[in-house]
């Protein structure tokens, strides 16, 4: 076993009120924002009536998602709070072994050992402005309850232990000095059963004692998102009441302009509740003079909110603005140290050209070490993607879908948890448009360095002419002629970039 740092002292531990009774208290009753603004109601149809969805996020196509906290310590499982109290997985015997019984070492104790130490908020910025990203989106609080920042209602925060420090404050100033748009995620409303597990075995979660364990709902077995999850309700009263007032609390100290959010939310026992934190949120983003943005995965429609696709993307264009969540790893969220599985540059810029093509952004997610450093991998990986938005950002930002997404032979499966490697071809052409300007991105590079584009043929009724068209980051002519076949493209010997290709089509 590991020689393992002191454990948290017994006044640490006499920490279980869920709620302060002194200092900032929302009040959860209303929806009025601080200076009165009333316009949006709790309830869809005035909510749909005044919303729209801002063109920051519409111009933005990609944004940084953080998930860091002490489950970054173990760096072995993203759900690590969870899986170390389910007796039969491997995270549960890697944690026995490693840490010791969950009688006697559970995830508290974790705590102490994230600290944060060489978190340097500036240079992560310069690193995710570098990626192209335009938008950062850090986890403020995670489905384990330990929260991010200097919270009144959770005293599991990392200003009164582990780093000490308002992490979220120092992420939210250096985002907006790098000139950047801040958002935060909140889980908090998983928290209430995340540790169930630890109630059917011998193990520190059957001490009530301690708040950070939440409810403790039981959780129905079955996969996420299948048919038993969206049966079980996934809160009670409390617990949504409980999410209420600490998202009220993100929304006045932080003034994020996106809140993202995981599955329970669109379960229907919540979204009475639901409707409430959106009237509010929406009503204080006016009176902040911000438009705002929130993410949810089901329950809500597109134009109230933005659908947000976890690890899986759409296969046809969407009417309303959308996202993909996923990591720059296959598995991980928090940091693994096995970062085996990383995707490529070349993988992740393909499916951001397919996500935006079909009016859609990418939030990747980045997973610091505890001790608040970004592996060099994972930054490689940013850059690369930097480098190619650099060179071709004109095809990518601020653009809008074109009257079809694409043409080619592969095929995306669409939906929650459907990722794949795609193996895009030069045949697999993605359209944007910005003015009276069409982008055309292949996704390979043609062996030949001819490519033809069936959708651009002669008599297309979507245009009116072709004056002009030039390979993005390159200075080498290109000849071209429109055919009934479609439009032939010759191009240079040499690809400006190691990437997708874009051609810019006057």
């Amino acid at each position: 076993m590991k020689t393992l740092p002191i454990l948290l002292t017994s006044a640490l531990l006499s920490l279980t009120a869920c709620t302060s009774e002194s200092g900032y208290q929302p009040d959860i009753s209303t929806t009025a924002s601080p200076q009165g603004t009333d316009l949006f109601q709790p309830d869809s149809a005035t909510i749909a009536q005044h919303y729209h969805i801002p063109d920051w996020f519409r111009d933005s196509k990609l944004g940084i998602f953080i998930h860091w906290g002490p489950a970054s310590v173990p760096a072995y499982d993203g759900w690590y709070a969870r899986n170390m109290y389910d007796s039969s997985s491997a995270t549960y015997r890697h944690h026995v072994a490693t840490y010791g019984p969950v009688d006697q070492f559970g995830y508290k104790d974790f705590i102490p050992m994230f600290k944060a130490e060489y978190f340097d908020p500036q240079a992560w910025l310069e690193l995710f402005k570098a990626s192209g990203a335009k938008y950062i989106i850090p986890v403020a609080e995670h489905h384990d309850g330990f929260a991010l920042y200097r919270s009144s209602f959770n005293p599991w925060n990392s200003v009164a232990m582990g780093p000490g420090r308002d992490l979220i404050q120092e992420l939210k100033e250096a985002t907006l000095a790098a000139g950047l748009h801040f958002g935060l995620s909140s889980h908090r409303a998983e928290h209430c059963w995340f540790y169930s597990k630890g109630m059917q075995i011998p193990s520190d979660v059957q001490d009530t004692t301690i708040s950070l364990y939440g409810e403790r709902i039981e959780e129905p077995d079955g996969p996420a998102f299948g048919p038993e999850y969206d049966q079980h309700p996934g809160s009670n009263a409390h617990s949504r009441e409980n999410w209420l007032r600490h998202t009220y609390e993100l929304i006045d100290l932080y003034q994020p302009e996106l809140i993202w959010f995981d599955w329970t939310v669109g379960k229907q026992p919540f979204q009475e509740t639901f409707y409430k934190f959106l009237a509010y949120y929406y009503n204080n983003a006016l009176d902040w003079n911000k438009e705002v943005v929130v993410n949810t995965k089901f329950g809500y429609g597109d134009n109230i909110q933005v659908y947000d696709l976890e690890r899986g993307k759409s296969d046809k264009m969407r009417k309303f603005p959308w996202q993909t969540d996923t990591s720059i790893g296959e598995l991980f969220w928090f940091y693994m140290q096995d970062e085996t599985d990383l995707k490529s540059p070349n993988r992740l810029i393909d499916d951001l050209v397919d996500i935006v093509s079909k009016n859609g952004n990418l939030l990747l997610n980045v997973g610091p070490k505890a001790d608040g450093t970004i592996p060099e991998k994972q930054q490689a990986v940013l850059r690369a993607i930097g480098a190619w938005l650099s060179v071709n950002g004109e095809a990518i930002y601020g653009t809008r879908p074109w009257v079809t997404f694409g043409e080619g032979n592969a095929r995306d499966a669409s939906g929650h948890h459907s990722e794949t490697d795609a193996g895009y071809t030069s045949q697999d052409i993605r359209f944007t448009q910005k003015g009276d300007t069409l982008y055309a991105i292949a996704l390979a590079w043609p062996k030949d360095r001819t490519l033809t584009i069936q959708s651009l043929k002669a008599g297309n009724p979507h245009l009116s002419s072709i004056n002009s068209v030039s390979l993005v980051g390159s200075d080498e002519p290109i000849t071209w002629e429109q055919t009934s076949e479609g439009l032939v493209v010759h191009c240079p010997t040499t690809p400006p970039t190691d990437y997708a290709h874009a051609l810019r089509i006057r």
